[in-house]
């Protein structure tokens, strides 16, 4: 899996929202559509240019898992995110850092649309904003590649909402590993452009330590459909032993590519944390 994962680092103090990822998925869309649409009537139905378009790619096209996610903590108190591109998106990079550059400076952020003029960027570790330029000539391309490992002990983390169904319902507070090593493996397969369903080829081994999990309730306002959603999901840890290394490795990818629905929003954060 190829991806770029890009930071924005800030210090102020003026982001008041719990739950940031709807509002910086909204503004960025709005900057990038700014950015790259070409459109005299900048309407996307009917659009010459739609098959080629970055924004209509990440924002109006449907039924599809989205080449990108967001990267963010919940309770942040500033403006501070990251953002992963994958596979394709990737040759895309200069695209959404000017969108992203036009985000902060010039549109702003939040009900006051607090501009940012101090703020750093990286991608990959990399910096590549100097506070008036961006330099991308020792940018690589990152690879999901992972060491051999026998079986391993780990702290599981779920950052942000986990949002998944099963037997076509949400789940509330409780996951299972299995489910969450299917969620990834599907999201890998989608990103590489398989739509079919995707099963494991192999059977996960570990033994469950412990749980400690909830339920979180999240609410955003979606602008466009004048209503409130719920992005309720599963948070909290699982401790787990001699977990083989196939599902091992899954995890690590999904520590990159996320977990469950909307994570272009952010939800689906997990970590690994080996012991």
């Amino acid at each position: 899996m190829k991806y770029h994962h890009i930071k924005i680092i800030t210090n102020t103090k003026k982001n008041h929202s719990y739950f940031s990822g709807s509002m910086f998925r909204g503004a960025l869309g709005y900057a990038l559509k700014k950015i790259v649409c070409i459109n005299p009537s900048y309407k996307c139905e009917g659009c010459f240019a739609k098959e080629s378009c970055l924004y209509y790619d990440f924002y109006e096209l449907k039924n599809v898992t989205h080449p990108y996610r967001l990267d963010i903590e919940l309770g942040k108190d500033d403006y501070s995110f990251g953002l992963y591109l994958f596979e394709n998106a990737c040759d895309k990079l200069p695209y959404v850092l000017s969108a992203i550059h036009q985000m902060l400076t010039v549109q702003g952020l939040g009900r006051d649309n607090e501009k940012l003029t101090e703020f750093s960027i990286t991608v990959n570790g990399q910096d590549v904003y100097n506070g008036t330029d961006f330099s991308l000539d020792t940018v690589g391309v990152e690879q999901c590649l992972y060491p051999q490992t026998s079986k391993t002990n780990i702290l599981l983390k779920l950052k942000t909402p986990l949002r998944m169904k099963k037997n076509n319902r949400f789940l509330k507070d409780d996951v299972e590993l299995e489910e969450i090593l299917r969620s990834i493996n599907q999201r890998e397969s989608q990103l590489k452009g398989d739509a079919s369903y995707v099963k494991l080829d192999f059977k996960p081994s570990y033994t469950v330590i412990s749980k400690n999990l909830e339920h979180k309730t999240l609410v955003r306002r979606s602008n466009r459909q004048k209503t409130h959603m719920n992005m309720d999901g599963v948070i909290g840890e699982m401790v787990l032993a001699g977990v083989d290394a196939k599902s091992y490795e899954l995890l690590k990818l999904g520590e990159v590519i996320g977990v469950g629905k909307q994570t272009v929003m952010g939800l689906g954060k997990i970590e690994v944390v080996e012991f």
